[in-house]
């Protein structure tokens, strides 16, 4: 199945206000990565992507991305610089768990929403929402091929 079929425009939707409502009270960026294939290693490709969709040029480093390649049942939280230089280790560790239960029951969006949720949880700890903050990335569902 091709990435952009896997979820309904009803569940893109659901995600999308998933980030929108995880940003509400962090300067932090979360973006959502979906391909079909990983051929790779999962960390490498999500480095990749994080690049190439411009994540790590926030002015504080602070964007999540999480990445997804549906076919291949792989997935991976990649944070920039400025987060993972404040956060301890194993920070993504309960995320991903609670993720990866989720996606064993077929539950996608699930383990997207919250996954999100609790992103944006953390991350407004280390990252709390300024006033004259700006959304810098796009809260929108990212595909590949």
């Amino acid at each position: 199945m091709g990435a952009k079929k896997f979820l309904s425009k009803e569940q893109q939707t659901s995600i999308v206000q998933a980030i929108v409502d995880a940003e509400h009270a962090t300067s932090g960026e979360i973006r959502v990565h979906l391909e079909s294939t990983c051929k790779v290693d999962v960390l490498d490709r999500s480095a990749y992507i994080f690049k190439k969709l411009n994540m790590h040029k926030t002015e504080l480093r602070n964007g999540a991305l999480i990445y997804l390649a549906v076919n291949d049942r792989k997935f991976a939280i990649l944070g920039d610089a400025g987060i993972n230089a404040k956060v301890p280790d194993g920070f993504w560790d309960e995320i991903k768990a609670i993720m990866a239960s989720n996606f064993t029951k077929d539950a996608y969006v699930t383990g997207l929403t919250e996954g999100i949720r609790m992103i944006g949880e953390k991350l407004k700890a280390y990252f709390p929402i300024m006033p004259d903050d700006k959304n810098e990335l796009s809260n929108e569902i990212s595909f590949g091929a």
